[in-house]
């Protein structure tokens, strides 16, 4: 998969079929898009492409909104490779580029940048200046242009429309279940190890502490049923986030136990993937109903993750 950053490095290609977003979560609305216009463009002996954006259009257009996003950029471009996209374009989302309405957009973006052939978006798709542009306009400047515009509808889960503003809800109201039914996968974190204060060791139950990543959506504090991805291998676990307020307030922390397992993880990057949240954070009178209570979370972590060892059965 090639990936340009800017029109300076597209070099043009043949037949293209290009789709149009930010595609924050990789969800299944955004995977039936993709696997729409990966097979119109082997269908037609074209090439599938990607036009997204960096930063978000929010951090431009809405400075005052502090927006959290489901993926980072490098896990984007691995589901974009997955999906069988063949390039990803970047654009730099900056106030020229906001600033372009409808028809400059498509005039010099997708005529005269791109030459595309065919464009995929959701039936809602909006773009210009002003997100002035609707489906109505792009199909009118297409055709004027000479490429074909194609409404996809939308994925819908239990009633809803599946979107990215939704998961990040869900994933914040610490319905990591709900989320996954809507990305299609468990909701993932990753980061090194660090060194924590070592409490878990004494209580009983060592854990791997991992600084929450700076701009993700995190899940609401409280403790989760997970699965612990290291080193391409996987393991059951269950995974705490909070400021461990038993012990006074503190750095709000990932932390991580391993079930049946004894390793040093210090320094190494692992993935921690969220199945079930089984309670909120709470405050204990003792370090001993603390490690009680921790017991009974390792019982229900493993019913949990025994249920639900897929997110087809989540």
């Amino acid at each position: 998969m090639k990936v340009a950053r800017g029109l300076t490095e597209h070099q043009r290609v043949a037949y293209p079929v290009l789709t149009i977003g930010n595609f924050d979560g990789q969800h299944l609305g955004h995977q039936a898009l993709l696997r729409t216009v990966v097979k119109a463009a082997a269908d037609a002996g074209g090439t599938s492409m990607v036009l997204t954006f960096d930063p978000h259009p929010i951090t431009v257009l809405r400075p005052d909104v502090d927006i959290r996003l489901l993926t980072t950029r490098e896990e984007k471009l691995a589901r974009f490779q997955q999906a069988g996209i063949q390039e990803v374009l970047f654009l730099a989302f900056d106030q020229a580029l906001a600033s372009l309405t409808p028809e400059e957009f498509v005039a010099r973006i997708l005529r005269d940048g791109l030459a595309v052939r065919e464009v995929f978006v959701g039936e809602h798709f909006a773009f210009g200046k002003g997100r002035a542009g609707r489906m109505p306009d792009l199909k009118r400047l297409g055709a004027e242009a000479g490429f074909l515009v194609h409404a996809v509808p939308p994925v819908r889960v239990d009633g809803e429309v599946v979107s990215s503003s939704r998961i990040r809800l869900l994933v914040q109201d610490g319905d990591v279940r709900g989320a996954a039914r809507c990305l299609g996968r468990w909701y993932e974190l990753s980061g090194s190890v660090v060194p924590g204060a070592q409490r878990g060791q004494g209580l009983g139950w060592p854990t791997a502490n991992l600084r929450l990543p700076p701009g993700r959506v995190i899940p609401a504090d409280g403790v989760y049923a997970t699965t612990a991805v290291w080193q391409n291998r996987s393991f059951d676990s269950v995974a705490y986030i909070g400021t461990r307020p038993t012990f006074g307030p503190g750095e709000r922390l990932l932390e991580v136990y391993l079930l049946d397992q004894q390793m040093d993880l210090y320094g190494q990057a692992i993935s921690v993937q969220f199945v079930e949240r089984l309670r909120g954070d709470l405050v204990f009178e003792t370090a001993d109903a603390l490690s009680a209570r921790i017991d009974l979370d390792v019982t229900l972590a493993r019913a949990a993750l025994k249920a639900a060892s897929s997110v087809a059965e989540a």
